[in-house]
């Protein structure tokens, strides 16, 4: 049976993830208190803003930035596209 959480993120009991994803206090918070869905929700944003803001994972300051972000977006209700972001038109 999977390890059930009350998701900060999505607001709901859901599957817990099966791993701590993130090096210390703050991984075992998010392990703790968010689901595999806020987690694959915050992987996607990320992901948008490594490349909106060019960023690289090997720099100290922008690790720090998306530290910073991932705590906002999991946590804290949010947060903010990059400036000048342009969702990219759905086929639907």
């Amino acid at each position: 049976m999977s390890r059930q959480v009350f998701c900060q993120y999505e607001q709901k009991e859901t599957e817990g993830l099966d791993f701590v994803p993130w090096p210390g206090e703050l991984g075992k918070r998010i392990y703790a208190d968010i689901g595999k869905a806020g987690w694959a929700a915050w992987l996607a944003h990320q992901t948008m803003l490594i490349n909106e803001n060019r960023l690289s994972p090997l720099d100290p300051k922008h690790r720090a930035f998306l530290e910073d972000e991932m705590q906002k977006f999991l946590f804290a209700g949010g947060a903010d596209k990059p400036a000048g972001y342009v969702p990219e038109p759905s086929d639907a």
